[in-house]
């Protein structure tokens, strides 16, 4: 089973489209990774809760994923990647790119720009809606 780390931009879309009740790229990817296993992380819901109207009404919705804490294994991962790095990552992004690393996981978002480097590892859920 495919793993897949929603990133902010990901959820942000998936909750806009919810409201409007129109769909859009984040649920034309959910249908499309139906059989995917999808995570969230600290930074994510941070991130999603930050901006939020209704944060008890999205806190109860992201329930819904798995939970992926932050270890000291990613600290370290975080630490190696940006002092190596010609071109650092954003903190926050750098953060997602080591969980989604360490448990093998692909993310999923629309932040090319932040996670364009991470190559195979990254799935552009606008890319992939543009597709069909």
């Amino acid at each position: 089973m495919r793993k897949c780390l929603l990133d902010t931009s990901f959820l942000i879309d998936l909750l806009n489209e919810m409201a409007a009740a129109q769909a859009g790229p984040a649920l034309t990817w959910l249908g499309r990774n139906a059989l995917a296993h999808l995570w969230i992380t600290p930074v994510t819901m941070a991130e999603v809760l930050e901006g939020a109207e209704d944060p008890e009404a999205v806190r109860a919705y992201l329930a819904r994923f798995s939970w992926q804490g932050i270890h000291r294994v990613h600290a370290d991962k975080v630490a190696l990647r940006q002092r190596r790095a010609a071109h650092r990552l954003g903190e926050n992004d750098a953060w997602q790119v080591a969980i989604a690393e360490q448990m093998g996981a692909v993310v999923v978002g629309h932040d090319h720009a932040a996670f364009q480097r991470f190559g195979s590892g990254y799935d552009d859920h606008h890319r992939a809606a543009a597709r069909s």
